[in-house]
Parts: structure tokens; sequence; C-alpha cells
């Protein structure tokens, strides 16, 4: 799994920053605040994302997408758990992975072999093979609120009130 001390922080930093998000680094073996899932896994509070050099960047690339994707009520009290319903979660992983291309030495590819590694569960046995032939409902959800183009491009604006 390619972790955020394999990858350009800076790279990490600027596309966080365009969501309005502060990445936060936690010292090595430190308990990580709000991470939902512990362990090494980023963690969520407010507009913070806490992670360690040995957290994988597609939990970083996941929580950044529940924050997008959730209503600003969720995002002003946001600690920990994104909540949220099924649309909204696969709308996120669908986010996570076209994050994952705008980062360099990331992309989709890879993106979709750590989700897997990880063990997200998609009806079509893999990450890559849900986003090319079963995501059309989260991508038509992204399109909706404005979170990516018709042409599947992110546009770097967070879910606005409705």
């Amino acid at each position: 799994m390619l972790l955020v001390n394999a990858i350009g922080r800076l790279d990490l930093e600027m596309l966080l920053d365009r969501y309005g998000l502060e990445l936060t680094l936690v010292a090595p073996e430190e308990v990580i605040p709000g991470s939902f899932w512990g362990e090494r896994e980023a963690g969520l509070i407010g507009s913070k994302i806490y992670v360690r050099l040995d957290t994988p960047v597609h939990s970083v690339l996941h929580e950044a997408a529940h924050f997008i994707c959730m209503t600003v009520e969720r995002r002003a009290g946001l600690d920990t758990n994104a909540g949220g319903d099924d649309a909204e979660e696969n709308a996120v992983c669908y986010l996570q992975i076209l994050l994952a291309a705008v980062l360099p030495n990331v992309g989709r590819e890879r993106m979709c072999r750590d989700m897997d590694a990880w063990g997200y569960t998609f009806r079509l046995g893999s990450a890559a093979a849900w986003f090319a032939e079963d995501a059309e409902d989260a991508r038509q959800w992204l399109i909706r609120h404005r979170l990516i183009d018709h042409a599947s491009r992110v546009t770097y604006a967070c879910r606005a009130p409705a």
C-alpha cells in the first residue's frame, strides 16, 4: 500500500487545501485523532485530516472525499464519523479514485489496487472493475452535487447547500 511518506506531501497538502482541508501530521506511533478505523488510518475532525507518515494514501483521500461530499451541516459538526448514506459512500469511493489521479505518482490504477488490498468490496470484485463498469450512479451523484463535471474532472468544490 502506498503510504503518505512515499508521495510528495506538498502535492497532497496543496490538493487538500483546494477543498479547505488541512493536513495535520501526527508523530510516529501516536494515536491518530478522529480516526474511525484506528491504527494508522487517517482521522477527520472538522476541516483537519490527521495522518502519520505510515498512513495509507487511500485512507487520506477517502476521508477527504467524505468531507467534500457531506452536507454543510454535517461538515460543521464533523468529528471522526463522516456518516452519510450508501449513495454518498459510493460517491466518496468514486471521488477518491479521481483525486488519486491528480496526485503525481499515485493515479487511479494504484488507488484501485490499494483499495482492493485494504478490503473495500464491490459487486464486480475489484475497485477498478466497479469504477469502469458499475459506478455510473456514483458519478451522477457527484455531477448532481457539482463535485465533478460531465467529463469526470474534479471541480475542487465541496458540496454546497441544497
